[in-house]
């Protein structure tokens, strides 16, 4: 079931190095600190904390309570405050109340900031406007890199994408270059870099300086290339439904920092249970990158196997059992266990995914990428919008359907419009403005239409048909980028033959076969040509910024090592499950290995709640 890798496929790096940095470096600045101390960590980065150094090892370091930053007094009773923070404003002037607090009480206490993975000047301008710059110490963190798994590497920073795409706010792209940096001083020299996107562009030149200033040291190579891509480049992909089993247990359940939560309905108790999804899983790694539709054959199998392994200890004679139950049943009683909730939680998925509602929307999504059947998709959408099936589900339909036709027909975005905000509330006004600022939902420019002709086709015909040629009026009047782009790099592919899931035959397979990921189809083409040679046109009409460099250190890039082999790929704003899953698909192919580093993993409703103007 799960696909066979190449032979002659490349050996990982060992990227447990990384945490075991990360958690020296939180030991030494605790250490600092000499003495009983509490802890207060922000939420965001509890999940995260855990998987580098878990509450037994804080307390070896003379960590007595540990609390949640939460913005309200704090009851701690402790000579000594450490703060574990992200370099917000916010937490800094709460941090300020708390230290004021104590000095109108008259007492006195010692505060440490540890700020990760960097701090900022307008943190350190808070302090001393609030008059406590004096009274606390402050520290950074460097921890940029946090493995999930074998083959992923998150720099849990969703907010990277809200703050660098839509507020134009740069202070986490030298974040990216420290992370890059980070994995050249460990795992480099790189023999080529590639990218594309502004931030991507930023984020090489803040890693190329990092280089500059610091030594060089030439060591055995144990990555070969690196792809920097920012988010905006493709946001259709994130768009799409997903429809292999990782992708949509994320989309589901939502998995954080590589753990999910499975509620009493997948467990069958009364109780939820945490599980770590990675390779470590066995049941787990061989379906998650497996179309839905052949997940539920996979486990019906594996139970088979197990209960035949099971059946084995029938008829054996002493010493044979002693060896079974101190050898293997161990193993077997785990691997029943993460069987069961993994069906449990198929079970989940396809009662809410096989309702009718989803096999709709999953035609309409690839009637929009293949551009047929406009009119149909759009009622389709009015009809979601006022039902109200879901508010973020409505508009990840309007934003794929303005992005695949390169905008609205003005009429039809002031239609949609009015109808989303009359069915979720008016306050959805900056949503559509923020999603205009990221040319996610927009309307097209009034000279690209050709309404004089279409009202006088109005008037001839019927509304149906009218509305048919409204369409192919349309389409002669733009050229869309995702459709040239589609047309160029042949990222749908043709219908009229059979897709066959359980073998696929290229990252299509993701999208049920109905699409090709565009980021990693930009990804396979670049590794082909060796460079951006002869994909001119795809890069104007992403609007460039792409480059190709070749590594320092005299890396030889005409080794034919297995570190050549060995591609990192680095999503600026985001990167899904499914792009991971495709990836994947192509390293098997082409006996690459792909290593994704992401600033946080995203899905389509993580990308859009960042964007909500009501914020939910």
């Amino acid at each position: 079931m799960a696909h066979s890798a190449r032979r002659d496929c490349p050996e990982l790096p060992d990227f447990s190095l990384l945490k075991r940095l990360a958690r020296d470096q939180l030991i030494y600045l605790l250490e600092q600190l000499p003495g009983k101390k509490d802890l207060f960590i922000e939420a965001d980065l509890m999940s995260p904390l855990d998987r580098i150094a878990n509450v037994s090892t804080l307390k070896q370091h003379e960590v007595d309570k540990l609390y949640k930053v939460e913005y309200k007094p704090i009851i701690s009773t402790s000579d000594q405050l450490c703060f574990l923070i992200r370099p917000r404003i916010q937490t800094v002037k709460w941090i300020c109340d708390v230290a004021n607090a104590d000095k109108a009480a008259g007492k006195f206490r010692r505060y440490k900031i540890i700020f990760t993975p960097q701090k900022f000047y307008a943190c350190e301008a808070v302090l001393e406007e609030q008059g406590i710059f004096g009274d606390v110490t402050t520290d950074e963190w460097a921890f940029y890199l946090l493995p999930l798994d074998d083959d992923i590497i998150s720099l849990e920073l969703p907010e990277f994408f809200k703050d660098n795409f839509l507020a134009g706010d740069q202070r986490w792209v030298r974040t990216a270059g420290s992370a890059l940096h980070l994995l050249h001083s460990l795992y480099g020299p790189f023999s080529k870099i590639y990218g594309i996107g502004r931030c991507s562009k930023m984020a090489y030149e803040s890693w190329r300086e990092q280089v500059e200033e610091g030594e060089q040291r030439t060591r055995q190579a144990e990555i070969g290339k690196v792809f920097l891509i920012d988010r905006d480049v493709d946001f259709v992909t994130p768009l799409c439904s997903q429809v292999v089993y990782e992708g949509l247990v994320d989309d589901i359940f939502r998995i954080k920092c590589g753990c999910v939560e499975f509620g009493p309905d997948v467990t069958s108790s009364d109780k939820s249970i945490k599980v770590m999804l990675n390779s470590q899983d066995k049941v787990f790694n061989e379906i998650r990158n497996e179309h839905f539709s052949n997940v539920f054959g996979f486990l019906s199998q594996k139970a088979r196997n197990l209960q035949t392994a099971y059946d084995k200890r029938r008829g054996m004679d002493i010493k044979q059992m002693k060896t079974f139950v101190s050898e293997e049943l161990k193993g077997l009683k785990q691997e029943h266990r993460l069987l069961s909730l993994h069906i449990g939680a198929s079970e989940s998925i396809m009662k809410k995914k096989t309702k009718q509602d989803f096999q709709e929307l999953l035609k309409t999504e690839h009637a929009l990428l293949e551009g047929f059947e406009m009119r149909e998709s759009i009622s389709f959408i009015e009809e979601h919008i006022n039902r109200q099936v879901s508010m973020i589900e409505s508009l990840r339909i309007l934003c794929l359907l303005s992005l695949t036709e390169n905008g609205l027909l003005p009429k039809d975005y002031r239609s949609l419009k009015a109808q989303y905000l009359q069915s979720y509330g008016v306050d959805h006004l900056l949503t559509f403005a923020n999603l205009r600022q990221l040319g996610l939902l927009v309307e097209q420019p009034p000279g690209e239409t050709l309404t004089v002709m279409e009202s006088k086709v109005g008037k001839l015909v019927n509304d149906k048909t009218a509305g048919k040629l409204t369409d192919a009026f349309s389409s002669l009047a733009k050229k869309s980028h995702f459709r040239a782009l589609s047309r160029k790099l042949n990222l749908v592919p043709k219908s009229d033959e059979e897709y066959d899931l359980r073998v696929p035959r290229d990252m299509a397979y993701i999208f049920s076969g109905a699409y090709v990921p565009l980021s990693c189809r930009l990804i396979e083409q670049v590794l082909e040509r060796d460079g951006w040679t002869g994909l001119e046109e795809v890069t104007r009409l992403l609007n460039g910024h792409e480059f190709a460099v070749s590594g320092s250190n005299g890396a030889d890039s005409r080794g034919k090592n297995d570190a050549q082999r060995i591609i990192v790929v680095m999503f600026l704003g985001g990167c899904t499950f499914s792009e991971i899953s495709a990836l994947r698909f192509l390293g098997r192919e082409r006996g690459y290995k792909f290593i994704v580093v992401t600033t946080a993993i995203t899905n389509s409703s993580r990308l859009l709640e960042a964007l909500l103007g009501n914020q939910v």
